[in-house]
């Protein structure tokens, strides 16, 4: 897989079928529970109207017609203040390990910030080495409990970063 063939773009209707398919083999493939994780989102069956708000965005990895993972910016759920949560950050297997996770992440903190947020959260499983440590490369930090009311219980690593 060449990485000039990949295209991070903004999520279209015709994708939410190959996002929702794609999220839920990674978080069977990682052992995530399926209660208490973006598993069992409504959100995930519906991702362009999910994200067609203000300050919302998902943006989709593609290469060829086949969708490899994506991720996304919103306002952070049941939290008063302006802090967003980076949100359904996954790739297929085939994606990873080829510096596609920086390019999304700089994608996505961009947006953020274009958008005006403060901070950016996150939410992530403790077994999760990989992911947990592009956060770090990009600046997240942990914290002791989770903010806001994201419905993800299951997660027990919450992280935030200044933007």
């Amino acid at each position: 897989m060449r990485k000039d063939t990949i295209v991070i773009r903004k999520i279209r209707p015709e994708d939410d079928t190959k996002i929702a398919r794609a999220i839920r083999t990674v978080l069977i493939e990682m052992g995530v529970p399926k209660v208490g994780t973006a598993y069992e989102d409504e959100a995930l069956d519906c991702m362009t109207s999910t994200y067609d708000e203000d300050r919302h965005q998902y943006f989709v990895l593609q290469e060829g017609a086949d969708i490899l993972g994506g991720a996304g910016i919103a306002p952070l759920a049941n939290f008063e203040g302006n802090i967003c949560e980076l949100q359904k950050m996954y790739f297929k297997s085939k994606a990873r390990g080829r510096g596609l996770g920086s390019k999304m992440m700089a994608t996505c903190l961009q947006f953020a910030k274009d958008a005006g947020f403060d901070q950016c959260y996150l939410e992530t499983m403790p077994y999760m080495d990989d992911a947990r440590k592009l956060y770090r490369k990009f600046g997240f930090k942990a914290i002791d409990g989770p903010l806001g009311n994201t419905g993800h219980y299951s997660c027990t690593v919450w992280m935030i970063k200044d933007l």
